[in-house]
């Protein structure tokens, strides 16, 4: 049996948790309200506050799908009760970000800004002190969201193996290259 899909979901005080009869599961908590559709062969049941996730058979796609679910599940609970937070690094001369409400404006050594529409439901803030790299501060109860998101302003210019230079995730350790060595003769 999967390990992570038969691990049962406490649900804490304050997180309301339906399931309608389409298998769509409502999550709501303090910081808002999450849905997320579930497999029709997959069976949510909530009781004395503990959401259980069981699947009918041991078939290879019943097995994926009964971690995945539960996993997702579990981050919606994570999600509306405390949130997620991922902070982006930019390194480089010249590198800036700067927003106003939820438009992320990016200097990234190119000869144009990068302007970047963030959706409703991600915070964004930067912060650019002297003597430090400019931050990038993502804010979402969506941990999928907020990961596609950072991933998508990663790849605008994502870290170079010489120098490392590019847009970075706090904490994220870049495997480093040796550059040219003189020829010896």
């Amino acid at each position: 049996m999967s390990r992570i899909g038969k691990a049962p979901i406490t649900i804490p005080a304050g997180v309301t948790i339906t399931v309608s009869n389409d298998n769509l599961v409502t999550v709501k908590g303090p910081k808002g309200e999450l849905a997320q559709a579930v497999d029709k062969d997959i069976t949510v049941s909530q009781e004395d506050g503990i959401l259980t996730v069981t699947r009918p058979s041991d078939q290879k796609k019943h097995k994926a799908l009964h971690g995945l679910y539960r996993s997702l599940l579990n981050n919606m609970v994570v999600g509306v009760t405390t949130g997620y937070k991922l902070e982006q690094e930019l390194v480089g001369v010249g590198y800036r970000a700067s927003n106003q409400g939820n438009t992320l404006d990016l200097v990234l050594g190119y000869s144009h800004h990068y302007v970047f529409q963030l959706p409703e439901e991600i915070k964004v803030t930067t912060t650019s002190e002297k003597g430090q790299t400019p931050k990038i501060i993502l804010e979402s109860i969506d941990k999928q969201l907020i990961g596609q998101v950072a991933a998508k302003i990663r790849s605008l210019r994502a870290p170079e193996p010489y120098k490392g230079k590019g847009i970075k995730f706090v904490g994220e350790v870049l495997r480093r290259k040796a550059g040219k060595s003189a020829s010896k003769k």
